[in-house]
């Protein structure tokens, strides 16, 4: 799969069409976690998406639900 055949899936699926680089890792990743994509698609995927300026959010500790050891 490439970000071409990702929009068209996320335009299937959401029924608008976004040129948001993070927009589209998030749909990658639930594609991924659910399956509907190869590890190795989602990696590539993912490399492609970051260098068109797509980043992963900062987590917010505080607000986690995943305990840290400080």
């Amino acid at each position: 799969m490439n970000i071409r055949e990702l929009k068209s899936k996320f335009i299937q699926s959401r029924d608008y069409t976004t040129d948001d680089v993070n927009a589209l890792m998030d749909f990658a990743k639930k594609a991924y976690i659910h399956n509907e994509i190869s590890i190795n698609e989602y990696r590539l995927l993912v490399r492609e998406l970051e260098s068109q300026g797509a980043v992963v959010p900062d987590i917010d500790k505080e607000n986690s639900l995943i305990e840290h050891s400080q």
